[in-house]
């Protein structure tokens, strides 16, 4: 029901954790939210170096081939997720929430405009003004010759669970 307090959010943060592990882990919980099982969980993580490539990225988005990308310690995978192309690595705080959305919060958009309000939230707690950069998704801060992104949402929704982040 609308305006009801959302169920238990769980947690998880496994530490550095290879993209494929990840990946596994996150399937593995939207299987089980699918089928009605366990919580809400936000997994906290880093990965080593690795591209993943969105639904929507651009090969021309790559600067190097796959050879050279893996002589710099780099994965790439084609994820079922939105955006384009990104890069994570060691020291980069992923978050992965797998949330069962209920009645009244189905909408895609407003999901996106909810993850970057949090995340602007979370950056106004540290003392940093976040901003969105319409029309783009993700949140940037200010900096002089203009704003630069600090935080990238790509998102997957399988039945209203979300998965990605």
């Amino acid at each position: 029901m609308p305006g009801s307090a959302r169920p238990t959010l769980t947690v998880r943060r496994p530490g550095r954790v290879a993209y494929s592990e990840g990946l596994r882990l996150q399937e593995d919980l939207v299987a089980r939210r699918q089928r009605g099982d366990g919580d809400d969980t936000l997994v906290l993580l880093e990965h080593p170096r690795v591209l993943t490539l969105g639904r929507n990225s651009h090969a021309e988005n790559i600067l190097l081939d796959e050879a050279a990308l893996r002589e710099r310690g780099f994965e790439t995978f084609e994820v079922g997720r939105g955006g384009d192309v990104t890069c994570h690595g060691p020291g980069q705080l992923v978050g992965y929430p797998v949330l069962a959305l209920r009645e009244g919060e189905k909408d895609a958009h407003e999901y996106l405009r909810q993850l970057e309000e949090v995340l602007i939230s979370t950056l106004g707690d540290f003392g940093i003004e976040g901003i969105r950069h319409p029309p783009h998704t993700g949140v940037w801060v200010g900096r002089p010759g203009g704003p630069r992104k600090v935080a990238a949402i790509g998102v997957r929704l399988s039945r209203w669970v979300t998965s990605h982040g």
